[in-house]
């Protein structure tokens, strides 16, 4: 079922969400070569409880840690270990929080020291395609719109569109309806409405789109082992526009 937020939801929403951009930004701080992925995470752990929050991801569905990261050819749900960050990877870090009981979810793609060209530019492009996305949103567009702007986008910087993954609806619950596709046709789909909360999240491959899931049920990389990239904000939708929830103002609105 897809729920519209009243005004006091939003309100503790956009809290969530700036939550979700200072865990983000905490967590930039410390992101060099040598630190592990473990330490990111008991970084944002305890970053996020300090704010009397809650991290979201953490047992979601048995999901071990408070954040992802995604390394590389890691597409999402990187779980947190003891593996060190080396100059010249791309790491994708996933950030959820709960706070009074409302989720927020945003996503960026970090690059560590020198990295080819080609890489820079799908880091670069799979950011631009998440706002290129987000600029179709207001009350009366469709979800294809989002889908069909980010994919377009995409195709014309060579770049392949995860299918498998999708962005979502946010609320009560960190995953819920509707379903938000980073591909699509425009002027089809599920009808915006002013007050949905919605993640728009495009997953950008520099090879084929294809993916498998690792034998630790949570990890998913490309096929081919080429670098994927990650950028997510959620939103709510208004008449216009929309509002950024996950950014760094309370009142991010286009």
């Amino acid at each position: 079922m897809i729920s519209i937020k009243s005004a006091r939801e939003i309100e503790i929403m956009r809290e969530a969400g700036y939550l979700n951009y200072l865990t983000h930004e905490e967590v930039k701080k410390h992101l060099k070569p040598g630190i592990t992925t473990k330490e990111l995470d008991n970084i944002a752990h305890k970053f996020i409880l300090s704010k009397n929050a809650r991290p979201s991801f953490l047992n979601y569905e048995g999901y071990p840690a408070s954040i992802c990261v995604s390394l590389n050819d890691e597409v999402v749900h990187g779980i947190p270990s003891n593996r060190q960050i080396k100059n010249g990877d791309i790491v994708s870090i996933d950030i959820g929080v709960e706070l009074h009981g409302y989720h927020s979810d945003a996503a960026r793609t970090y690059i560590i020291g020198d990295v080819s060209p080609e890489v820079r530019a799908l880091v670069e492009n799979t950011q631009k395609a998440l706002e290129i996305g987000l600029s179709k949103i207001k009350e009366g567009a469709k979800i294809g719109d989002i889908g069909s702007a980010i994919a377009n986008f995409a195709h014309s910087k060579g770049l392949s569109v995860v299918e498998e993954l999708v962005g979502h609806g946010v609320g009560t619950s960190i995953h819920e309806d509707p379903d938000v596709p980073n591909y699509g046709k425009e002027n089809t789909g599920l009808t915006l409405k002013s007050g949905m909360v919605i993640a728009v999240e495009p997953m950008l491959n520099i090879g084929e789109r294809y993916v498998y899931l690792h034998d630790d049920d949570w990890t998913i990389s490309t096929d081919d082992e080429l670098p994927s990239a990650h950028f997510e904000h959620t939103v709510v939708v208004t008449k216009d526009g929309y509002k950024i929830l996950t950014g760094d103002k309370l009142n991010d609105e286009k």
